[in-house]
């Protein structure tokens, strides 16, 4: 179950909220759309790292460990992302599933450049990269160029509630229940006239005050 509500709420308020940001919002998505598959690598990177980081201070670290060699070690790694400058939580796990994601990303591009639609890539990352979740997996796509993809963090989902699309917040989000929650949400933006991949972005902006990636 989603939990929807049979009533969407403050109309009003969300359109006017998008009619003052929408170009910034839709060169935000142009931007993303432009990446060069070059710094796929690192956006990957950045969604290894946001489970329970804050995202201004995992691009933070992203653009320090850019400076690194290539090959650099795990625990050259780990120090990073444990250096009170860049630290993020689970530093151990997240340093290892970078190196993970590191050996076997030249696979991962192989199976990005094949394209197909977003839904099936994303259930591949999932099913193939250790750490992406469906939202990480979503936020990498997403930020590589992929539209029509829920980024279901806590953000989205209180604006979706405040918004009555959803009556509650799910305590979990399982395989089923994000895909729930996603067509409700797509739903949603449908019947608004608002695009999916723009509302997230607006309602990310609305509650951090910044239109991050």
């Amino acid at each position: 179950m989603t939990g929807r509500s049979p009533r969407y709420r403050h109309l009003d308020e969300l359109r006017q909220s998008h009619r003052s940001r929408r170009h910034a919002l839709q060169d935000r998505l142009t931007e993303f759309a432009h990446r060069d598959p070059a710094d796929y690598f690192y956006e990957l990177v950045y969604c290894l790292l946001t489970p329970q980081s804050a995202a201004l201070r995992a691009g933070h670290v992203v653009e320090v460990l850019r400076t690194l060699p290539a090959d650099c070690p795990v625990e050259e790694i780990a120090t990073v992302l444990r250096n009170k400058s860049t630290y993020v939580r689970f530093h151990n796990t997240k340093a290892a599933r970078i190196v993970e994601a590191r050996a076997n990303f030249p696979a991962i591009a192989a199976r990005l450049a094949q394209g197909g639609s977003p839904p099936a890539l994303r259930e591949w990352l999932v099913q193939n990269v250790k750490g992406l979740g469906w939202k990480e997996a979503s936020h990498f796509l997403r930020n590589i160029g992929c539209r029509n993809l829920a980024i279901l963090d806590r953000h989205i989902l209180k604006n979706l509630k405040h918004h009555g699309v959803l009556a509650s917040l799910p305590r979990t989000l399982t395989r089923g229940r994000y895909l729930a929650v996603e067509r409700s949400f797509a739903g949603f933006a449908d019947a608004v006239g608002i695009p999916m991949d723009e509302m997230d972005l607006l309602f990310w902006s609305r509650e951090t005050g910044v239109l991050l990636k």
